[in-house]
């Protein structure tokens, strides 16, 4: 007896939990090299030594040691729009998750009910033949209070597998918060980087209107003395009229930057003048820059791991479709108590009720059902293409970020010893202007051409730091930096003209 209760047991058990139909997920393999991002390359360029196969520092920014730009950064998680839109998506996906898991569990209604009958006097007549009293023709009250229970057995796995997909729809969500953060950092460091660039050409536009103020002070003092024409004058004159003339723009320019920064973090246009207004040197390349190991990549990239997730939601949902295929079994009850009289509802002889279970078995459906698996196929199959894709474009991303970061810093290193030739070539022609050996063209010439130098290698510092942002960006580094909990606003709280 005992075995058979087991057994029993066992059987109901079994036929309650089922077994989902279905394939089920197994993680792909991204295919990436495990010790160098240019393996399979033909052509394998030099890295810089800065580079280091280290665990990626989630801090990324704080390799540059700024700590204007660490202050902004700590602040990018909790402020950005997009971050917050994400993570409403991210709560909402969660709620989704538990409206597809409440079909695991059986559902019980209430419902009560009076109503007041008057029954046709011309169907009395036509059912009795007259032969009925008139009191059955009096109006009657009718009380009626009872639960309906239903419980569909997931025998196939067709709720669990909708419950799997919901899973991993909230997995995809999460990576995808995790994804505008890492977007959101690394635009925030990038338009950092590029006011510092811009606040440096101000200042290298600055510099040089005072040089060449000088430099037509001397050209004055030498037509007084009769030794040059007024052309020399108007020419140094419209020299420095002409570098001042780029300042405007370059300021143009600076509140723009401040204006995108403060729209990242959340702030009204030149929320951020105060803390970014004067001005702050581009911040110099790490002396080492960790970019962990290729193999990482896939863990580390949110978009890889959102992709994933989407092609288990992709291969879940195909268990979903084979479900269909077989029977639905329905637990069904109902129990109330139905009276005539309020003060006879509640009583034993009042009480109604009817238990049983149902099967719904799909024969025709025109197509529907195999169509439907089908359609749920071709779809894991363009996931998986599309994980596949995310996966070589994050590796495409993180070899261009490394080859732009070692060719801009050649080019620096270059930039940088023109700027002090031609430096040194400006202090020769003023030299022998003043001397009267050299033409003032000569002396123009090297004016334009220093200044040429500067306005490139300070375009070219604020390149190699754009380039270290975006390296960082296609590590995936800083998804790792905690969100802050997530509080209901009202619709009006970030519009409070509404």
């Amino acid at each position: 007896m005992n075995n058979l209760r087991l057994i029993t047991g066992t059987s109901l058990a079994f036929l309650l939990a089922g077994c989902a139909v279905g394939p089920n997920f197994v993680p792909p393999n991204p295919g990436l090299p495990a010790t160098s991002f240019f393996a399979g390359a033909t052509h394998k360029p030099v890295v810089s030594t800065r580079v280091a196969l280290q665990p990626v520092d989630p801090n990324w920014w704080a390799l540059f040691h700024d700590r204007e730009l660490t202050a902004i950064e700590t602040r990018v998680a909790a402020t950005n729009l997009d971050v917050r839109t994400a993570t409403l998506r991210l709560v909402e996906s969660r709620y989704q998750r538990g409206v597809t898991a409440s079909s695991l569990f059986p559902t019980l209604d209430d419902n009560g009910s009076y109503k007041r009958y008057q029954i046709s006097n011309s169907v009395l007549e036509g059912v009795a033949g007259n032969t009925l009293p008139p009191s059955a023709l009096q109006p009657f009250d009718l009380w009626q209070q009872g639960f309906d229970a239903s419980w569909e057995l997931d025998i196939w796995g067709h709720v669990r597998r909708q419950v799997e997909a919901a899973d991993a729809d909230i997995d995809a969500a999460a990576d995808q918060r995790r994804g505008t953060l890492v977007s959101a950092l690394a635009e925030v460091a990038r338009d950092y980087m590029q006011l510092r660039g811009i606040q440096r050409q101000i200042q290298i536009a600055r510099d040089n209107v005072k040089t060449e103020t000088d430099i037509l002070n001397i050209t004055k003092d030498r037509q007084k003395t009769g030794v040059v024409t007024g052309l020399d004058v108007e020419n140094a004159a419209a020299q420095v009229d002409s570098v001042r003339a780029t300042i405007p723009d370059l300021e143009r320019q600076q509140s723009e930057a401040i204006n995108a920064l403060s729209l990242l973090l959340d702030a009204p246009p030149g929320g951020l003048a105060a803390e970014l207004t004067a001005p702050g040197a581009i911040p110099p390349p790490p002396p080492r820059m960790p970019v962990g190991i290729p193999s990482d990549l896939a863990r580390r990239r949110p978009d890889i791991r959102a992709a994933e997730a989407q092609l288990h939601e992709a291969t879940a949902d195909i268990g979903v479709a084979v479900a269909e295929f077989y029977p639905t079994v329905t637990l069904n009850g109902t129990v109330g108590f139905q009276a005539l009289d309020l003060k006879q509802l509640w009583k034993g002889a009042s009480l109604e009720y009817n238990l049983g279970p149902s099967v719904t078995m799909p024969l025709f459906e025109g197509g529907k059902l195999t169509s439907t698996v089908n359609l749920r196929n071709t779809q894991q199959q363009e996931a998986w293409i599309n994980y596949h894709e995310t996966v070589l474009k994050a590796w495409h991303d993180v070899v261009n970020a490394l080859v732009a970061y070692r060719t801009e810093a050649a080019r620096h290193r270059d930039l940088l010893e023109q700027v002090d030739h031609a430096g040194k070539a400006l202090d020769l022609a003023r030299s022998r202007y003043r001397d009267g050996v050299e033409q003032f063209v000569t002396v123009l010439d090297a004016e334009r051409t220093l200044l040429d130098a500067q306005r490139q290698s300070a375009q070219s510092a604020t390149n190699i730091a754009v380039d270290i942002v975006a390296l960082y960006k296609a590590l995936g580094g800083g998804w790792e930096y905690d969100f802050p909990p997530q509080r209901h606003l009202p619709l009006t709280a970030a519009l409070p003209g509404l």
